[in-house]
């Protein structure tokens, strides 16, 4: 079977820790691929790690196929609702994917808005909740307005190194949020300083 890796799916899944990798690696080993990779068509939509562990010491592994989608944004919805769903992302990783997820739908609801401004036939996407206020984000996070601020100044400000630090949890939200407002150099250099330094 030609599984087909699409890049800008695989940017909705943060890579794994050294420590996360390895654990999976050994368990994959010792116990086999357990739960089914899921494709859209012959597009990997969950199981990207799996996939890539099980092809490296050939594995044999199960697929399902979830063709219920019309289009590469509908998968990106549902793959953000799958982690959501998941315990084992963090506050910022939830944060991230929710607002990720208000971009789509604000897109979304943008090309579906009446061409005339008085057309009140104009179908609603009902399946999503109103995502035009932060509490609505936060809501769907798991996490505070408050945190999904702090997340959003991150998403703007932060170096490259200051998001990996707190994407890792070297750092907290907060402290991020506040590091975050420091020029360049000086987010590097606290980076760079470890724990301690941030």
């Amino acid at each position: 079977m030609d599984i087909k890796i699409n890049d800008e799916l695989r940017s909705f899944v943060d890579p794994l820790t050294d420590i996360e990798y390895a654990a999976l690696e050994r368990s994959l080993q010792t116990e086999g691929c357990r739960d089914a990779l899921v494709l859209w068509r012959d597009t990997l939509i969950d199981g990207h790690n799996r996939y890539e562990i099980c092809t490296k010491h050939n594995i044999p592994f199960r697929t399902v196929h979830n063709n219920n989608f019309a289009s590469l944004e509908d998968v990106m919805l549902w793959m953000i609702d799958n982690h959501l769903a998941r315990r084992s992302v963090s506050d910022f990783q939830r944060g991230v994917l929710a607002l990720r997820k208000k971009e789509l739908v604000a897109a979304r609801m943008a090309e579906q808005a009446p061409q005339e401004e008085g057309d009140k036939n104009a179908p609603a996407d009902e399946t999503s909740p109103p995502w035009n206020t932060r509490e609505d984000v936060a809501r769907a996070a798991r996490v505070s307005s408050n945190t999904i601020s702090q997340i959003e100044r991150i998403q703007k400000a932060a170096t490259p190194q200051l998001r990996e630090a707190v994407r890792t949890g070297a750092i907290s939200i907060n402290a991020a949020a506040n590091v975050a407002q420091l020029p360049e150099e000086q987010q590097i250099a606290a980076v760079a300083g470890g724990r301690k330094e941030l």
